[in-house]
């Protein structure tokens, strides 16, 4: 991975999510009435419909739910073939992101993953996640 990245947009819902993943933590939005977790951050929780958040930090740790292998179309900066998983997390809820380090016929549903926050060459931070050791 060698060229920059398509950055994506930051917004006013979701710029505190990237500044931390930018200090290398893995944050989930949290709803303050219900405590449902939700990614990704948006500004009404889905369940109670509140507007009172906070966020919890994840421990990186979770199973596959679900996972596709992109091909087409090829944007700059990425390794193909792409391997995108939905990840459960351990402290409940679900984070989408790029697989790596798993060849595509060791990929099995439920398999354990950790999640690790990946620098590329222009300094942009973005979670990623790999087999758990």
């Amino acid at each position: 991975m060698n060229a920059s990245r398509i950055k994506p947009p930051m917004t006013e819902d979701n710029g505190w999510w990237w500044e931390e993943v930018g200090r290398d933590r893995l944050p989930i939005q949290r709803c303050t009435a219900c405590s449902t977790l939700r990614h990704p951050p948006r500004p009404m929780c889905p369940r109670c419909r509140s507007m009172a958040w906070d966020f919890i930090e994840a421990a990186g740790r979770g199973t596959l739910f679900s996972y596709t292998v992109l091909h087409h179309p090829q944007f700059p900066g990425y390794d193909y073939p792409l391997t995108i998983a939905i990840v459960d997390l351990e402290e409940g809820g679900r984070i989408c992101t790029q697989l790596v380090d798993c060849e595509r016929d060791d990929i099995k549903i439920d398999m354990p993953l950790e999640m690790f926050i990946h620098e590329d060459a222009d300094g942009f931070k973005l979670p990623m996640c790999r087999p758990a050791a």
